[in-house]
Formats: structure tokens, C-alpha cells, sequence
């Protein structure tokens, strides 16, 4: 038990408190206002120096808590890119594997030829070789030797081996590999061989007076059978002759339409058309030249009369030519064709 004069003291100071707090909340100005701004003062200046020495701790938490949450935000953002990144090679596959079966579609369909699709899974040497793939299509898929294998670019090679669920290809451009060719629009064939480099091949004309121009598409002449070449598929494009008209020797280093460092898509042609396709094949960009329209009768000997220079006198006057005679009756019934004679019948 309190005695009463703690009882008494306590209760002067709970109205003296009450007091002071009354008056502090009605905005007055009580006994200890000066005290109480002194101690504020005081205490205000010793958080400003308190917040001052441990600014750089509290801003080293809060940097290492940014840090922390860009690292993070970069991490995620990485992944992000790395996924984006591998949808879009997969997209840029996919999509160039579509243009590839376009072509081959294209090829086969225009030229009639059919086909067993197949995709390059390896590429390298083999045995004497040294341009071949090799294919994931074989015995099994009705793959045989000496087929020809194009793509939508246009011939490829030509199947060396085959196993049940794979095939070697040799390519074109290899040194020992040589096809039938014939320029695009004309009758005029040669030889196509390998140079051994991924961006060229040789071609040999058979006729050494024959017309032969840099632009020039070159289309494969065909085999027996179709084997191991089909007719009508483009080879390259001539870019360089060497030689001129009359030569023994005419050679033309021609650029294949193929590009053997993309390969991916090819065609393995079981079955070639029934009728040569010629050059309908050949892509919208290929040169054909047109055929050479016969001359007709005459016109030859003109040319060469107007092409030959006037004879000229010793003092420089020209000689006008002399007009040819009009043919006569007897030179024209011999430009016409002779009819038979009928076979008289014999005396009984």
C-alpha cells in the first residue's frame, strides 16, 4: 500500500502532466515549449549526422539490392534471347527446307520426272571420290546405283553406292564425274566434266564450229535408260569460252546452278519422263538461246555479195556489181524438185 504522501505526489504529477498535454494540443504555449524545441534541435542535428555517417552502409544495401535484381532481370532477358534466338534458326530452317522441296516439287513436276526425296546427313570423301554425300534414303526407299539425284536447283550427281537406309552420291563437280551436256536452245552437245572445285565445271563441244556464248545454259543430253543421267536438267551457266570458232579444242568453264555447300533437300530420279523435257526445266533467269532458223535459198550468196567489198579501178572510181541474169526457164526447172517418172507398163 502507497502511503499518502506518494499518493499525493503522484497525483500533482498526473495533472501537471495533463496540463502540459492539454495545452501542447490546443496549440499553447506551455512552460517547457522552450525546452522541448531546444531538445528537438538537438536531437534533429543528431539524425542529420547519424544519417550522414550511415548513408554509405544503407546505400551499399540498397546498391547490392539493385544489383541483385538487374542481375537477375539480365539473366532472365539472356534466356529470353537464347530462346528467341533458337526459334528463329529453327523458323530460318524450316523455311529454307520448304524452299527446298518447292524446287525439287517444281522440277519434277514440269520435267515429269519421278522422284524419292531425301536429305544430305553427311558429307565427305569416299573410296577414289572426292566430292561425295551422302543421303538418308537407300535400298529400302528403291534407291539403286547409277540413279541420278537433282535438287531444285538442278543435277546433283549421280548415286555410287547404295545400303538399305543410306546412299553415297557422287557430285558433279567432282574431278572424275563426266555427263552429256547440250546448250539450252540448240542442238550443239559436248561433255561436262568435274574440275575438282565446288564452283566449276568444264565443257567440251563436240563440234569446234559450233555457236557457243558466255550466258549460255547448259542442260544435261540424257542416257540410255535415264541412267545414271536423266535428260532435260540444268547444269550451270556458261561464264568463259576459250577458243574461237574452227579450233580443234573449244573449251568453256561453266558455273553449276547447284551449290554444294548448302545441299540439304535432294531427289533421287527412279523413273525419268517418257519424252525429253529440253529446257523447260531451266529456271525463268537461264539464257536459252533459240535455234538457228535455216537460211533460206539465196540469201547466203546476197550476204556474201553485199558483206564483199566493190571492186575498184587503179584510180580509185568504183565498179558498180554486175545485176545477176533473171533465171530463166531451164534454170528454174532445175531449182524445182524432179518428179518420178511413172513406170511404163511392159508389152505382153
Amino acid at each position: 500500500m502507497l502511503s499518502r504522501r506518494t499518493r499525493i505526489v503522484l497525483s500533482v504529477l498526473v495533472v501537471t502532466a495533463l496540463t502540459f498535454i492539454i495545452l501542447d494540443l490546443r496549440g499553447g504555449e506551455g512552460p517547457l515549449t522552450g525546452v522541448r524545441n531546444v531538445a528537438a534541435n538537438a536531437l534533429g542535428g543528431l539524425e542529420r549526422i547519424a544519417a550522414t555517417a550511415f548513408s554509405p552502409i544503407t546505400n551499399a544495401t540498397g546498391w547490392w539490392s539493385t544489383m541483385r535484381d538487374q542481375a537477375t532481370q539480365i539473366e532472365n532477358l539472356t534466356k529470353e534471347n537464347d530462346r528467341l534466338r533458337g526459334e528463329s534458326e529453327t523458323f530460318a530452317n524450316d523455311r529454307a527446307r520448304v524452299a527446298a522441296l518447292d524446287g525439287l516439287l517444281r522440277v519434277a513436276s514440269v520435267g515429269e520426272y519421278r522422284m524419292v526425296p531425301a536429305e544430305v546427313i553427311a558429307v565427305g570423301p569416299a573410296q577414289d571420290f572426292s566430292w561425295t554425300v551422302t543421303i538418308d534414303a537407300g535400298k529400302d526407299d528403291g534407291i539403286e546405283p547409277d540413279m541420278t539425284v537433282i535438287n531444285g536447283e538442278g543435277l546433283v550427281g549421280r548415286v555410287l553406292k547404295t545400303t538399305a537406309n543410306t546412299s553415297t552420291v557422287v557430285l558433279i563437280v567432282d574431278a572424275t564425274s563426266a555427263v552429256g551436256g547440250r546448250v539450252a536452245g540448240s542442238e550443239e552437245i559436248g561433255i561436262v566434266s568435274g574440275t575438282g572445285r565446288q564452283d566449276s565445271l568444264e565443257f567440251q563441244l563436240l563440234d569446234p564450229l559450233a555457236d557457243l556464248r558466255i550466258g549460255d545454259s547448259l542442260v544435261t543430253f540424257g542416257s540410255k535408260g535415264g541412267r545414271p543421267f536423266a535428260p532435260g536438267l540444268p547444269i550451270g551457266e556458261v561464264v568463259e569460252v576459250s577458243g574461237t570458232p574452227g579450233q580443234l579444242t573449244r573449251v568453256a568453264t561453266v558455273k553449276p546452278f547447284i551449290d554444294v555447300s548448302t545441299l540439304s533437300v535432294v531427289g533421287v530420279v527412279t523413273r525419268p519422263p517418257r519424252t525429253d523435257p529440253r529446257d523447260s526445266v531451266l529456271p525463268k533467269s537461264a539464257t536459252v538461246n533459240p535455234s538457228p532458223s535455216p537460211v533460206p535459198l539465196g540469201s547466203a550468196a546476197d550476204a556474201a555479195a553485199s558483206e564483199s567489198p566493190s571492186p575498184s579501178t587503179d584510180d580509185g572510181a568504183s565498179i558498180a556489181p554486175t545485176p545477176a541474169p533473171a533465171p530463166t526457164k531451164e534454170t528454174a526447172a532445175t531449182l524445182q524438185p524432179r518428179k518420178p517418172k511413172k513406170a511404163s507398163a511392159s508389152p505382153s
